[in-house]
């Protein structure tokens, strides 16, 4: 397992709503989440075979957008 961070422009728990559908609907991610105290908005993803580039993908379907931190 995998876990990939990204910078986002996710704002509020709304935003949350709208992307959880993205999100889930990848067979990939296995557990996410926005740490919304956190100035740059993190999204921390924990993947198998799931990649950067779907990541942003997903969300750039949502109308949201995502900078990769790296991963671990």
């Amino acid at each position: 397992m995998k876990t990939l961070k990204f910078k986002t422009n996710i704002k509020c728990n709304g935003c949350i709503n709208a992307v959880t559908p993205f999100l889930d609907k990848s067979n990939n991610i296995s557990d996410w989440s926005v740490d919304l105290e956190s100035p740059d908005r993190i999204l921390t993803i924990k993947t198998e075979e799931g990649d950067a580039d779907e990541v942003k993908e997903l969300l750039n379907e949502a109308g949201y957008k995502a900078e990769e931190l790296g991963n671990t």
